[in-house]
């Protein structure tokens, strides 16, 4: 009987989609159909409806590709898992609706129908589940790494002076990366001096200031300056009033007072150059 079905759909392909494309619209959320373009929502749309004909029509090796690949566009283009299920209901709702109209099937045929859909899709949206939550799984933790790596960089501006620019609040988590970044970074870039740049860190209370002061720490324990720039007035009243200690740490409150003193701590300085460039 899927197999007839199969058929059935590939014989009146456009009209189905075209009805499963409007039904969708109606039921679901606009966010997840606004994101993306037109021809991008056709497109994933017949991409579903060939999935759901390969369950039948091709190998379970095919089957499997077309799935895992259609699961990466969905999570991709930021559809909901709840899409999704939402299509395959939408889809045998529209499936039984034309068949039962335009064949003259009792109520015991009709109910055999509905039983063969759902055996027949059933399989697929335990599969479909199961691989959206592992493709989402997968390329929220990909993510997750490239956002860490991206939420404390250092980076080498000139030879010997490394500057890690931080925006954000900075919990336990974040600290600990930090550190590893400065100290894997000194060695990698040979640094003397790395400038900690806190303009963008929005409060600086007692835990932010202990961490930062540890990172400053551990960065001379390894032979290079470690100095901190950035400090808002707003900054400077606070670390006074909690009583943190900067004296042993250099501080500047701008990044260029900054890499001035770098440059003087590696014997050299900035330099007005006059006349047309």
């Amino acid at each position: 009987m899927n197999k007839e079905v199969v058929h059935f759909i590939k014989k009146r392909e456009d009209e189905i989609l075209e009805l499963w494309m409007n039904e969708m619209k109606n039921i679901s959320d606009e966010r997840a159909i606004n994101i993306i373009s037109d021809q991008v929502f056709y497109n994933t749309s017949k991409e579903f409806m060939d999935l759901v004909m390969s369950s039948i029509l091709d190998t379970n090796e095919k089957y499997y590709d077309k799935i895992g690949n259609f699961a990466e566009n969905v999570v991709r283009i930021g559809w909901p898992l709840t899409f999704l299920t939402k299509g395959l209901r939408t889809l045998s709702k529209i499936l039984y609706e034309i068949i039962t109209t335009e064949n003259d099937f009792n109520h015991e045929q009709a109910n055999e129908l509905l039983i063969g859909f759902d055996k027949w899709l059933t399989p697929i949206y335990d599969e479909m589940i199961e691989t959206y939550s592992a493709t989402w799984e997968r390329t929220f933790s990909l993510q997750k790494i490239a956002l860490q790596e991206l939420s404390a960089p250092l980076i080498p501006v000139f030879e010997k002076i490394s500057i890690m620019p931080l925006v954000g609040t900075i919990d336990t988590e974040r600290a600990r990366l930090i550190m590893e970044n400065l100290l894997t970074g000194v060695v990698k870039h040979r640094a003397d001096v790395v400038l900690i740049d806190i303009t963008g860190v929005p409060v600086v209370d007692t835990m932010v200031a202990h961490h930062i002061i540890q990172a400053a720490d551990a960065v001379r324990l390894v032979g290079a300056k470690c100095m901190i720039v950035g400090i808002r007035p707003e900054i400077a009243q606070t670390i006074v009033n909690l009583g943190i200690d900067l004296d042993q740490i250099i501080t500047t409150s701008t990044l260029r007072k900054g890499i001035e003193k770098a440059l003087g701590f590696t014997n050299r300085k900035m330099v007005t150059v006059e006349g047309d460039l």
